[in-house]
């Protein structure tokens, strides 16, 4: 068992993006980008393999899409201004300023679970992650698969509101049985 063949068992289940990665900097072999609904069958090929779990955590993506539009509206002002000054250095007049591109309605901001993955003989480390709007957190649980998965589901459905539908018993592990707030999301104010 290598690295490359478990990327082409992920690629071959239609994971969405199957990135291998420099270990010594990033911590882990293997960067895998799922739908929700093709979590459990990539889990599954890890665990065929001999793969164990280490970690269950959450990324709260508020703002992402915000910063994405202002990144490019930051291109294409740098572009224009290049243009501008090209124009002058060539004692020509400047071109007009071309309008920002609208991008229309932007998808909504996300939550993403992310699973790493090791394995004992090889050195390589897997990292699943599965993003989900923020309206509705919903991914399919991995307790099934790996009992072990169980705690790690309930803490991130604690800290970050993640829904493990199917989870066999998703209650607080962490924080008060009544709390109804997720201390980890970036809107959280106490």
């Amino acid at each position: 068992m290598n690295c490359a063949a478990i990327k082409q068992k992920l690629a071959a289940i239609g994971a969405g993006s199957v990135s291998e990665t420099e270990y010594g900097r990033k911590g882990f072999a293997l960067d895998v980008q799922v739908a929700p609904e093709q979590l459990v069958a990539a889990v599954s090929a890890l665990d065929a393999e001999g793969f164990f779990i280490e970690a269950v955590t959450g990324v709260d993506w508020l703002g992402e899409q915000a910063a994405l539009r202002k990144e490019a509206e930051a291109k294409v002002a740098a572009a224009a201004k290049a243009k501008a000054e090209a124009a002058a250095a060539a004692g020509e007049e400047a071109p007009p300023a071309e309008p920002v591109a609208e991008q229309g309605e932007l998808p909504e901001d996300a939550l993403e679970a992310v699973y790493d993955f090791n394995h004992y003989e090889a050195l390589c480390r897997v990292t699943i992650r599965t993003r989900v709007p923020r309206s509705k957190p919903e991914v399919p649980t991995i307790s099934q698969i790996y009992p072990g998965a169980n705690w790690h589901e309930r803490e991130t459905h604690d800290f970050f509101g993640i829904t493990f539908v199917g989870h066999p018993y998703l209650v607080p592990l962490l924080l008060p049985e009544d709390a109804d707030y997720h201390p980890l999301l970036k809107d959280f104010r106490p």
